[in-house]
């Protein structure tokens, strides 16, 4: 009766051991995204302010024209960019959370 409560422990232990870990994964994680969202925010509030001080300097409507176009260019390519990156690093971050249950239920089976 005592080994099966024991055995019972240990599987408990383990099972919090793993999600303790597998929360600091995703704490990691998270704050890998809200570091790499942060850098986008302030690259493209830089971009828009060069760009508003560009159209401020046009000599010419096509000259307006042009410098809009570029930027709308370039920030649709870097959201795109961004929004790909981002999708990477949420999926890594499930596979690096997943890892250590998954590590705790293969020893369990084991």
């Amino acid at each position: 009766m005592f080994k099966g409560f024991e055995e019972f422990q240990k599987v408990s232990k383990d099972g919090f051991d793993a999600s303790v870990r597998s929360f600091g994964e995703m704490n990691k994680g998270f704050q890998a995204i809200a570091a790499e969202v942060t850098d986008y925010s302030k690259k493209a509030f830089e971009d828009s302010t060069r760009a508003f001080e560009q159209l401020i300097g046009a000599k010419s409507v096509e000259q307006a024209v042009e410098i809009q176009t570029q930027f709308a260019k370039k920030a649709y390519d870097t959201y795109l960019a961004e929004v790909s990156k981002l999708g990477e690093m949420y999926a890594g971050l499930a596979k690096d959370a997943y890892k250590p249950v998954e590590a705790a239920m293969t020893k369990k089976v084991a």
